[in-house]
C-alpha cells in the first residue's frame, strides 16, 4: 500500500532485515540507508534520521533502511556483503515494491558511511550478491572516519582505538582491504558525496577519499559542514532534512542530479 512502511526480511539472520517506505510513484528513485554505531550496535529505525526521511519522502523518493550483523559476532567482511546482499534483494523485488532499480543512491553515517563507500569501491561485494557497481548510481557518506583504516588506527586516538580493534583487528593487510580508500584506483561507483564535520580526522580522512576518488577518475565531492564533538557527528544525521541545516541543500542538489 502506498505510503506504509513494510518490514522485510534479506537473509536468515535476524539482522539481516530492512525497512521500505514507497515513494510518491512505481518510478521512484530508491535511498537506501546504512546505520552506524561503531559496527558493533545501532538499528535501522532509531538511527535513520526522522527529518532525513521526511525529507526524502517528500521529494517523492523511496528509502530503505538497513539493519545488518554486528561485530563481534559477524565480521566486517560480513556487514558489507549483507548490505551487497540486502541491494540485491531490493532490486530482485523492485516491481512489487515499487521503485526504479535503475536510480538507485547508497547512503550511511559514521560507521555506515564507511560500509556504502566500501561497497561503492570494492565491487566484490556487489558482484558476490549478483550485482555490479553500476546498479548504484551513487555513494552519500556522512561524517566517516575510517576510510583509510590503517592510518585511523594509527592516528584517530584512544578514545575509538577499541571500536577499531574490535572490528578491524590488528592485521595491516585486513586492515587495507577493508579501507574504501586503498580501493578507490578500482573501478566504483560513479557519483559520491562525502560530507564531514569540523574534526581534523574525519576531514583528513573525507579528503583523502575524495581525492583518491578524483585521480581514478570518479565524480567526488567532499563538503565540510558546521559542527564539533559528538554533538555534531550525531546532528548530521539527526537533522539532515531540516531546511536550516547547511548539509541539506547539498544533499539535495546531489540527488537531484544523481538520481535525475
Amino acid at each position: 500500500m502506498a505510503g506504509q512502511m513494510q518490514r522485510m526480511s534479506y537473509g536468515a539472520d535476524e539482522l539481516q532485515t530492512a525497512l521500505y517506505w514507497p515513494g510518491a510513484s512505481v518510478e521512484a528513485p530508491l535511498i537506501v540507508f546504512v546505520h552506524g554505531g561503531g559496527w558493533s550496535r545501532g538499528d535501522m529505525r532509531s538511527t535513520i534520521g526522522s527529518s532525513m526521511l521526511a525529507s526524502w519522502q517528500s521529494q517523492g523518493f523511496a528509502v530503505a533502511s538497513l539493519n545488518y550483523r554486528l561485530v563481534p559476532a559477524s565480521s566486517v567482511e560480513q556487514q558489507a556483503s549483507d548490505i551487497a546482499a540486502a541491494l540485491a534483494y531490493l532490486s530482485d523485488n523492485a516491481p512489487v515494491l515499487g521503485f526504479d532499480r535503475e536510480r538507485i543512491v547508497l547512503a550511511g553515517h559514521s560507521a555506515g558511511a564507511h560500509l556504502v563507500s566500501l561497497v561503492g569501491t570494492d565491487p566484490t561485494y556487489l558482484e558476490n550478491a549478483g550485482l555490479a557497481l553500476t546498479s548504484i548510481r551513487g555513494i552519500l557518506a556522512l561524517d566517516g572516519a575510517a576510510y583509510d583504516v590503517p592510518r585511523q588506527m594509527e592516528e584517530g586516538g584512544r578514545l575509538m582505538s577499541q571500536t577499531y580493534r574490535n572490528a578491524f583487528g590488528t592485521e595491516r593487510r585486513r586492515q587495507e582491504n577493508l579501507s574504501p580508500t586503498f580501493h578507490a584506483a578500482a573501478p566504483n561507483a560513479a557519483e559520491f558525496l562525502i560530507l564531514h564535520i569540523d574534526r581534523p580526522d574525519a576531514q583528513m580522512q573525507s579528503e583523502a577519499l575524495g581525492y583518491a576518488l578524483v585521480n581514478a577518475g570518479t565524480h567526488a565531492e567532499v563538503h565540510r559542514v558546521p559542527g564539533r564533538g559528538l554533538r555534531g557527528h550525531r546532528e548530521i544525521n539527526r537533522r539532515l532534512g531540516d531546511q536550516d541545516y547547511p548539509a541539506t541543500p547539498l544533499v539535495d542538489a546531489w540527488l537531484s542530479r544523481v538520481l535525475r
